[in-house]
């Protein structure tokens, strides 16, 4: 099995009054050449945004663009007539496509939001652009929950790439377990918690590559949340 850690210290920076942001690959004004993203996984930015701010209206274009919050809420509105607050435990997609714009607030004045954003690039261009957002709160606990694919489907966001995206809550001491098929590739994203793979321990903001190998057992070492990438 080939590994490649993306430690959490090692992630690029962008500070500023309002927003303290972590971007596990290159970005903005952070660029390494060694962290460019992985196959058609582009962007994983680990956001805090303070009370009564957040990102102006700004555009997009053929992107899939997916939000997890984990603290707080969010205040979504875009050009396609969508306003909505995404709550902690839930999960955003916007499909950027033929192009959008559109503005995330903090829907609170006073308390932080903590969230992930997620960046991959689609395999299909112009497409009209959409938006679906759910709960994770009914995913079951200790397992790997496939909540996004090409194919979509109950409990599953739509995603424009040949891609599984899983969502995980495990209690510490538990085991869990996923095959790749053959030539495909993982990454693993932990937002919480701590996990031991292979003799490694990756703890909260940490991140793995995975090539060449079909079985993957992950241990919890304290109760974690994580995102499995499967990736053509």
């Amino acid at each position: 099995m080939s590994m490649k850690i993306h430690e959490r210290d090692l992630r690029g920076k962008t500070k500023m009054g309002w927003l303290d942001s972590q971007h596990t690959f290159s970005f903005g004004h952070f660029m390494d050449p060694n962290r460019m993203g992985f196959r058609s996984l582009r962007v994983i930015n680990d956001d805090y945004v303070a009370g009564g701010s957040g990102f102006p209206t700004h555009p997009h274009d053929n992107m899939e663009i997916i939000t997890i919050v984990l603290e707080g809420a969010l205040q979504h509105r875009d050009s396609m007539g969508n306003g909505s607050v995404i709550k902690a435990g839930d999960i955003q997609k916007m499909s950027a496509g033929s192009g959008i714009t559109h503005s995330e607030f903090n829907a609170s004045s006073d308390e932080t939001c903590h969230l992930y954003q997620i960046w991959i690039i689609p395999d299909t261009r112009g497409i009209t652009p959409n938006y679906e957002q759910m709960s994770l709160d009914n995913t079951k606990e200790g397992q790997l929950n496939l909540i996004g694919s090409r194919e979509g489907g109950e409990g599953q966001i739509t995603i424009y790439q040949d891609v599984k995206l899983y969502h995980a809550r495990a209690p510490e001491g538990a085991e869990l377990l996923h095959n790749f098929d053959t030539g495909r590739g993982g990454f693993l994203q932990i937002l919480r918690g701590a996990i031991e793979i292979d003799g490694e321990v990756l703890k909260e903001g940490d991140a793995l590559e995975l090539s060449g190998e079909k079985l993957v057992k992950f241990q919890i070492e304290s109760d974690a949340e994580l995102l499995l990438f499967d990736l053509a």
